[in-house]
C-alpha cells in the first residue's frame, strides 16, 4: 500500500502537469492576442466615405445575395430584413428561407413588404425539405422568401443557396442587424485577391445599445452583467482569436450569423452539412480542402471592421444551451476532419490551427474542472502545497483575468467601438471578475457539451428571442 509521503508526490507531479498545461494555454492565447494587436494596428482602418463610393460604382464588386434563415422570428424579423435591405451595395438580394415556422413569420413578411407567388425557379441542385412556395416583392426591392418544410439551418441554407442568383452568398442569422456599409467592407478580400473563398466580419453585442429603424445609432456596454461578460468573451475570440488566425491563413470559424462565401465554391463542396449543430465551422474546414484551380490553397479572411450586431442570452438556462450546442458542433466539426491533424502538407492549418482546437479549445474545460477540482481535494487533506496551489491559481485564474483585460485593452487601442468612460469601466470590471464564477460556468457547460457528443446527443436547444424594440438595456428611438 502507498504510503503518504508517496501519494502527495504523486498528487504534486499531477497538480504540476495540470499547471503546464494551463500554462501552455493561456500563453498561446496571449501570442493570439499579441499577434491581433500588430495585424490590427497594421491595418487601415474603416473604409472612408470616398472610398465607400469609388467601391458602390465600381463593375468589379462581385453582387451578393444575403441568405437569412427564419424559424419562429416573428418579433425580429421584420427589423432584421429592413436592415439588411438598407445596406450600402451596389449590388445585392435578401433571401430569406421561412423554415417552416410555426408563428407569424411568413404572414409579418408578406403583410409588410407586399408579397407575392412568383415563379423564380433553383438553379441550383443542392438537396434540401420541400420547398412550397418562393415569394417576391410588388415593391422594386430586391427580396426573396422560400417557405419550405422545417428541416434546420443549415438546410434552410442549401435551399437558399439554390435560390441565389449572386457570385457571392452571405449566411447573416435574422436575429442579427448589420452595419450600413458591412457588407462593402466584409466583400473587398475577394476583390483583393482572388484565391478569397470565404471572409467573416466581427459580431457585437446589441444589448445596451440604442436603435432606430433597424440601424445601431449609439453603442453602449449592456446594463446585465451577464451580457457584459458576454462581451469581454466576443471579444477576446474575435479580436484576439480569429485575427490572428487569419493572418496564419488557419482560421477555421466565420461566425454563422456573419459570414460571405463564393457561391460556387460553397456548391463545389456540397453546400452545407445537415447532420451537425456547427455547420458554420464544419464548412470553413471543408472550404480549406479545396484547392483553387491554380493548385493554391483557398484564403478565408477575418475582417474585422464590418460589425454584426446579434443578441446575446441574458438568462442562464439559455446561455447554457447556447454553449454545449458550440461545443457540441466544435467536437462534430474537429472529428470529422480529424486526418488533418499535424499533417504538413495542409500547413499552419494542419501544424497549428487544428492541433490547437483540438487541444485547447475540445479538451481545456474539461482539464480546467478537473485541475480545481484535483486542487481544492489536494489541498483539503494536505497532500499538495499550498505554494503549488497558489501556482495553479495564478497560471488558471489571474493570468485568464489579465487576458479579458488585454481584450478589452485592445478593443480601446484599435477599433474603440464604446466612447463612453463608463462603458469602458463596466467592462474592465466585467473582466476583473469573470473568473470568478463565469469562466467555470462556460467550462462546465462545454464539459457537459463534450459529454453529450460522445454520447450522441442531437438537439439545437430553443434560444429566446426578443424584439430588437425590447433588447434588454436596449434604448429604441
Amino acid at each position: 500500500m502507498m504510503q503518504f509521503a508517496e501519494i502527495s508526490k504523486l498528487f504534486t507531479i499531477i497538480e504540476k502537469w495540470f499547471i503546464f498545461y494551463v500554462s501552455v494555454d493561456n500563453g498561446l492565447q496571449f501570442m493570439l492576442l499579441a499577434i491581433g494587436f500588430f495585424t490590427l494596428r497594421g491595418k487601415r482602418g474603416r473604409l472612408s466615405p470616398p472610398e465607400i463610393e469609388t467601391l458602390m460604382k465600381s463593375p468589379l464588386l462581385p453582387g451578393v445575395s444575403i441568405l437569412t434563415p427564419a424559424y419562429n422570428e416573428e418579433l425580429t424579423i421584420c427589423d432584421s430584413v429592413r436592415s439588411m435591405l438598407r445596406l450600402r451595395h451596389p449590388s445585392h438580394e435578401v433571401i430569406v428561407i421561412n423554415d417552416g415556422s410555426t408563428d407569424a413569420t411568413l404572414k409579418l413578411l408578406v403583410d409588410e413588404f407586399r408579397l407575392y407567388r412568383s415563379s423564380r425557379i433553383a438553379t441550383g441542385s443542392l438537396p434540401s425539405a420541400t420547398v412550397h412556395a418562393v415569394y417576391e416583392s410588388l415593391d422594386t426591392i430586391r427580396l426573396v422568401v422560400v417557405d419550405k418544410e422545417n428541416a434546420g439551418k443549415a438546410d434552410s441554407l442549401n435551399a437558399g443557396l439554390n435560390y441565389s442568383r449572386m457570385p457571392l452568398v452571405g449566411a447573416v442569422d435574422s436575429d442579427s442587424l448589420l452595419e450600413r456599409d458591412a457588407l462593402i467592407g466584409v466583400s473587398t478580400p475577394f476583390l483583393e485577391d482572388p484565391d478569397t473563398v470565404a471572409t467573416g466580419g466581427i459580431v457585437r453585442v446589441i444589448n445596451g445599445c440604442t436603435i432606430k429603424h433597424g440601424l445601431v445609432q449609439q453603442i453602449a456596454a449592456p446594463k446585465s452583467l451577464l451580457a457584459r461578460l458576454q462581451v469581454v468573451e466576443y471579444l477576446r475570440a474575435f479580436l484576439g482569436g480569429r485575427v490572428a488566425f487569419s493572418a496564419l491563413n488557419s482560421l477555421m470559424l466565420i461566425s454563422g450569423a456573419f459570414g460571405l462565401f463564393k457561391r460556387q465554391a460553397l456548391i463545389d463542396v456540397g453546400g452545407f452539412w445537415t447532420s451537425t449543430v456547427g455547420e458554420d465551422m464544419e464548412l470553413v474546414i471543408r472550404l480549406h480542402r479545396r484547392k483553387g484551380p491554380n493548385g493554391r490553397r483557398p484564403r478565408i479572411v477575418f475582417v474585422p471592421e464590418p460589425v454584426c450586431w446579434t443578441q446575446v442570452p441574458e438568462k442562464m438556462d439559455v446561455l447554457k444551451r447556447q454553449r454545449n450546442r458550440w461545443q457540441r458542433g466544435a467536437a462534430e466539426s474537429l472529428f470529422r476532419h480529424r486526418d488533418l491533424v499535424g499533417k504538413f502538407r495542409w500547413g499552419t492549418l494542419g501544424m497549428f490551427g487544428l492541433p490547437y482546437f483540438v487541444l485547447f479549445e475540445l479538451f481545456a474545460p474539461i482539464v480546467e474542472l478537473a485541475g480545481y477540482a484535483f486542487t481544492i481535494f489536494g489541498l483539503f487533506f494536505g497532500l499538495i502545497a499550498p505554494y503549488i496551489a497558489m501556482e495553479f491559481f495564478i497560471v488558471s485564474v489571474l493570468f485568464s483575468v489579465f487576458l479579458s483585460l488585454s481584450a478589452i485593452v485592445l478593443e480601446e487601442l484599435t477599433t474603440r467601438r464604446y466612447p463612453s468612460v463608463k462603458d469602458l469601466r463596466s467592462l474592465l470590471f466585467a473582466g476583473l471578475i469573470e473568473c470568478l464564477f463565469y469562466r467555470q460556468l462556460t467550462a462546465l457547460w462545454r464539459t457537459k457539451g463534450m459529454i453529450d457528443f460522445v454520447l450522441r446527443k442531437k438537439g439545437w436547444g430553443k434560444m429566446d428571442r426578443q424584439s430588437f424594440q425590447n433588447v434588454p438595456e436596449a434604448k429604441v428611438a
